[in-house]
């Protein structure tokens, strides 16, 4: 590996504010504290600061020599709201609040590169550190979008990073085109009408509606869209009466989509609808049908992806990256950037869980367990490809 000397050397204190920031988990729209500790670091090391874009959002600004160029490296900051299983001294002081997803990580990789970045300044550019709020959910890229980051930060291309369990610690890797789905979610309530268990016929069973709907939808998978094309529809939750003997009024289905294409997506949205409303119809009973979009999915441009490779290739080796990564089906709000500017969505391999410090829960070191944790060998490889991706991007003359 090529890393950044001076980063090696700073890789104790960015585990410390790694660490810190672990502790001290903040949902969506709530990082206060963790946005203070971000604008107080960059504040400290000489670096600019602009703070209320996505609410609790933080962008920092670098710039060196005299050219117009500039891009955009993205860290996301908020925590999960759920239980910390692990018990080791760094573990979540805050009950039901995690960082199970490695934003904690994400922060200080970034952090670290702007440290260097500040100092060093190899650029001839304007370099752009956005630490975005609410991407659990919260969409905190597009509420940052929505408040000027873009018109205020005009940046030719933006880039991501998140940690991947799994993959070998310290691997490097993306693919051009659908690298994460779409995330989207229904609610369908079915009426109809209420009656005595054992006299059926009195009343419109919505239950039976409802499984016929679930059944019908998977057929919308199977022989609706082409075998090509991805997707998932998942029934994540059916609810309906309250004792044995009544038919109960209502019935309702809840779940979620993920597609990798806007049009596949808008085949499935229109087929679950017409399939729900026209069997409902055909058994006496009618339908509330919800269907929200979330996040879109996320595609990486081809001619930023390949710059990025080639940046992973001089870091860590070109036998440590692979440039044709599995896409998932799990989504990400970065998606929402890539919409509006080109740039690239990059994994960083997370390991198998023997990194984890004793006293780590029992589950597997996977996102959104509670027996998660970050893996802190990643601090100083992260902060050294986000530091020659800003300076192979913005090269001096």
């Amino acid at each position: 590996m090529k890393l950044v000397e001076p980063i090696m050397a700073f890789q104790a204190e960015l585990q410390q504010i790694r660490r810190d920031l672990h502790a001290h988990p903040e949902l969506c729209y709530e990082e206060q504290r963790t946005s203070d500790v971000v604008a107080a670091k960059l504040s400290e090391w000489g670096i600019p600061v602009v703070r209320g874009l996505g609410r609790t959002g933080v962008v920092g600004i670098i710039r060196n020599g005299t050219s117009e160029r500039a891009i955009g490296l993205r860290a996301d900051m908020d925590a999960l709201p759920m239980q910390e299983n692990n018990t080791f001294a760094h573990a979540s002081r805050h009950p039901g609040k995690m960082h199970a997803c490695g934003h904690d990580g994400h922060t200080a990789m970034l952090l670290g590169a702007a440290r260097h970045l500040a100092q060093q300044r190899h650029f001839d550019g304007t370099v752009y550190l956005v630490f975005q709020p609410a991407e659990e959910g919260g969409a905190g890229a597009r509420q940052m979008i929505q408040d000027g980051l873009f018109t205020q930060f005009p940046m030719d291309a933006i880039y991501g990073m998140h940690n991947w369990p799994g993959a070998a610690s310290g691997t490097l890797s993306a693919v051009a085109g659908p690298m994460m789905a779409s995330s989207n979610e229904f609610h369908v309530v079915v009426r109809g009408k209420g009656a005595h268990a054992a006299q059926p016929h009195k009343g419109i069973d919505p239950v039976m509606v409802a499984v016929q709907i679930a059944q019908s939808w998977q057929t919308i998978i199977t022989r609706e869209k082409s075998p090509l094309d991805t997707a998932v529809l998942s029934i994540t939750q059916i609810h309906a009466g309250s004792a044995t003997n009544v038919i109960p009024d209502t019935a309702t289905l809840v779940g979620t989509v993920r597609t990798f294409t806007t049009p596949v997506l808008d085949l499935i949205e229109n087929r679950m609808r017409a399939v729900a409303e026209h069997t409902a119809a055909g058994f006496g009973a009618e339908v509330d049908f919800v269907f929200k979009r979330n996040y879109p999915p996320l595609v990486n441009h081809a001619r930023e992806t390949a710059f990025a490779l080639d940046v992973m290739r001089d870091v860590v080796g070109a036998e440590r990256v692979d440039a044709n990564v599995e896409p998932t089906m799990g989504a990400e709000d970065f998606a929402f950037f890539l919409q509006e500017k080109p740039g690239c969505y990059v994994f960083i391999g997370n390991g198998d869980g023997e990194h984890r410090d004793g006293g780590h829960g029992l589950g597997p070191c996977v996102l959104h367990n509670g027996s998660y944790d970050f893996n802190d060998n990643l601090l100083p490889i992260g902060a050294s490809f986000w530091v020659r991706l800003a300076e192979a991007s913005l090269p001096l003359a």
